[in-house]
């Protein structure tokens, strides 16, 4: 195996794994310690409900495992706003993101070679999914194919979750005001050397259990992304003023060239067609704007960390080369005297 001398993050991200997250954990430690010079393990913790935080907190005990973070939300977020707590709290020259359960982490040296040569971002798609139900895979289908279409970009093929990337790419997300949805798709779209590796492995976990906030974030990710809906609420706003012209037309046709048209008609259908709905889409317009602007000046932090503990072993305290110097005992039969100065 190959050695790098560098200083490795390695993020992962679980939520309710108590009775099988030693293993995993034990084994990602495995992996990446005979890698590197240095490293730490950053362990995002996405509001367990079951024992997951007790069992960390063995872990970082004097018998646990060594280099090891651990961050407790009291909160469940999305999976790339708690990956994000990961990324922004590692000090590593390089830092990895993998969920256990779906990626390989035996696949990262392939990764890590890749960014030691030049690649600031390095993508790792697994060719082997879980199972997903029909519902949610014809709904994911069908918004990947929307941000394709508006941002020319396949989330799931050239920006996958498993990724590694340089600190100075995270330095660079650090700078957007909503850097939590920006680590989706930034690296992938921002002006970095990158590099996309395929590989296949049969993932630990056979089925996918999805939120059901997957749609809201799926929308908060699009509207973050493009303007395209926003041009189509415009485009909508000028095709509505236009077909109202069209039938203003009209209706001053038939007032024109019809002789039995009811009285009041014509000046009815004029007021309404010119401003009841193109009113009704200046309300909605407006009223996008201010409710994200509300959305925004009263949305809380994204994530809370409740809890945060660290190894009581740390292999880069260990590694400190400090040498203690004995004082020599003095000279049998020979005197020194001195004064102060």
């Amino acid at each position: 195996m190959a050695f790098y001398p560098v200083f490795l993050s390695v993020v992962c991200v679980m939520r309710n794994q108590a009775d099988m997250q030693e293993k995993l954990i034990t084994e990602v430690a495995n992996a990446i310690a005979p890698l590197v010079s240095d490293y730490e393990l950053i362990i995002v913790d996405n509001a367990s409900t079951d024992d997951s935080v007790g069992s960390l907190k063995r872990l970082t005990s004097e018998s646990g495992l060594p280099n090891l973070q651990v961050y407790a939300l009291t909160k469940e977020v999305d999976l790339a706003t708690a990956a994000w707590v990961g990324l922004e709290n590692a000090l590593g020259d390089y830092v990895a993101v993998i969920n256990p359960l779906l990626d390989d982490i035996h696949f990262l040296p392939n990764m890590l070679e890749h960014a030691v040569t030049g690649a600031d971002v390095v993508f790792a798609n697994n060719e082997q999914k879980p199972a997903e139900n029909m519902t949610y895979r014809a709904a994911h289908t069908a918004f990947n194919g929307i941000y394709k279409y508006f941002n020319g970009l396949d989330l799931v093929k050239e920006a996958p979750q498993y990724r590694l990337l340089s600190k100075r790419v995270v330095n660079f997300i650090l700078q957007h005001p909503q850097p939590g949805i920006s680590y989706r798709h930034l690296p992938a779209t921002g002006g970095f050397a990158k590099a996309r590796l395929s590989y296949s492995s049969a993932p630990k976990l056979q089925r996918l259990n999805h939120a059901g906030g997957s749609f809201d974030r799926g929308m908060r990710l699009l509207v973050a992304t493009t303007r395209a809906p926003m041009r189509f609420v415009t485009a909508l706003s000028l095709f509505g003023a236009f077909a109202n012209i069209i039938y203003s037309l009209y209706v001053v046709a038939i007032g024109l060239f019809k002789s039995n048209v009811a009285p009041g008609w014509v000046s009815l259908s004029l007021q309404q067609s010119g401003m009841f709905f193109l009113i009704s889409l200046v309300l909605l317009v407006l009223g996008e704007y201010i409710l994200n602007m509300v959305s925004v000046a009263n949305e809380g932090p994204l994530y809370h960390v409740g809890q945060e503990f660290t190894s009581a072993r740390m292999t880069r305290r260990e590694k400190l080369n400090i040498e203690e110097v004995a004082a020599k005992p003095a000279t049998a039969g020979f005197t020194t005297t001195g004064a102060a100065v």
